[in-house]
């Protein structure tokens, strides 16, 4: 069992999706977890205490006064905890988290809990998106709490968007993700790009490429599970933004060059993985251009070389890691590539590859480091590539 011997402080706020908690916790002592349940009162309105305690086959606790006048004791069981998890999290519990508040029994206990805290926001869709709610996210996330979800879909508003509490196998999965892997990157500030970048040829289109950014997201999902500080800076795409990570949004290669090089100071890793246009057109016009007879001429400059710059500005105490993808001659280019850009790891991939490259959720890689060792990987997931470029970071930067 994964969870053998973990224990789990579960606290329900009164949100609908509340009904989801005892699934929740069924799951986390099936694998082994050992859990105590927090309700509020307005929890209670949604599913009973009795329901909880028969599944946890534990008290549940709603105020500071027990069963026949007994205290309990929110500091010890906030001492008890190996994981303190919030779900659902409304904004009202999220926002008097953010501010320090502690008006009842569940925000007690998250003020003397001394272990991790995660996250499960559940709200409306414009409530989650209302600026003040995700200003008391990022205050939370920057306390190092880790904020999963919310998904998209039908909300019980009757509106279709993000708000919906991450369902009960997705919340174990985030726990189990917590407590398997390690902190070698704690307190370590890393920036990640990912995507494609859009260079504007008019109001109407654009030169892109076929980047998902699916490697990318990957990767700052593992670093941030092997508790490193993870910044974001992602070129257009539809994923879902990775939950604990610091995601700024970007289109054109300019953008993107802003961005990262803005971060790129603060950070001691830096994972470049992001597609940007080697070029971008010298004019953009302002208004669409009108198909004719004759063939448009658009003129292209070069895009910044941000991975050339950060090579040039690197310091001694910053990791540099660019990616290559070939199509011919790979590891020669590679290698080239490695050196001229002062990178301390390359990984490549070639379209040669059945299974590798843009637009899959597969890859196949080889990491080169600055020794020029080249090792090989099998075909395997994005999440388990990203898992090996993240273990070689750790290994080349602990060594």
């Amino acid at each position: 069992m994964k969870l053998s011997g973990k224990k789990v402080l579960l606290c329900i706020t009164g949100s609908i999706a509340a009904y989801k908690a005892a699934d929740l916790c069924r799951l986390l002592i099936k694998e082994g977890a050992g859990v105590k349940v927090i309700m509020t009162s307005p929890a209670s309105s949604f599913i009973t205490p009795l329901t909880l305690s028969v599944v946890s086959k534990n008290t549940v606790y709603t105020d500071f006064l027990g069963e026949g006048g007994n205290w309990n004791n929110h500091v010890e069981l906030g001492m008890w905890a190996d994981l303190m998890l919030v779900a659902p999290a409304t904004a009202n519990i999220i926002s008097k988290m953010a501010t320090g508040q502690c008006d009842n029994f569940l925000l007690a206990t998250y003020l003397s809990a001394r272990c991790p805290v995660m996250i499960a926001p559940a709200m409306d869709h414009d409530m989650y998106l209302h600026p003040a709610t995700q200003n008391n996210l990022e205050v939370l996330s920057k306390r190092k709490h880790f904020i999963v979800g919310p998904a998209k879909g039908e909300l019980a508003s009757g509106l279709t968007g993000e708000g919906r509490l991450e369902e009960p196998e997705t919340l174990l999965k985030a726990v189990v993700d917590f407590f398997l892997t390690g902190n070698e990157l704690k307190g370590i500030n890393v920036l990640v790009s990912a995507g494609p970048t859009r260079e504007a040829i008019d109001p109407v289109r654009f030169i892109s490429n076929r980047s998902s950014g699916k490697m990318g997201f990957a990767i700052a999902e593992q670093l941030r599970s092997h508790g490193a500080n993870v910044t974001l800076v992602a070129g257009p795409n539809n994923l879902v933004q990775p939950y604990g990570i610091h995601y700024i949004g970007v289109e054109s290669a300019k953008q993107m060059a802003d961005a990262c090089l803005s971060e790129f100071t603060k950070s001691s890793i830096i994972i470049m993985s992001a597609a940007v246009a080697d070029y971008t057109p010298e004019v953009v016009a302002e208004q669409k251009i009108k198909k004719s007879s004759a063939s448009p001429n658009i003129v292209l400059t070069p895009s910044v070389d941000i991975l050339a710059q950060m090579g040039q500005q690197k310091k001694n105490n910053q990791f540099l890691v660019g990616f290559a993808l070939e199509t011919e001659d790979a590891l020669r280019h590679a290698i080239d590539k490695l050196k001229r850009k002062n990178l301390d790891l390359i990984v490549l991939n070639t379209l040669a590859d059945h299974g590798a490259g843009f637009e899959k959720d597969t890859n196949k890689i080889t990491l080169i480091d600055k020794k020029e060792k080249v090792i090989n990987f099998d075909l395997k997931s994005k999440k388990e590539v990203a898992a090996d470029i993240v273990n070689k970071i750790i290994e080349l930067t602990h060594a």
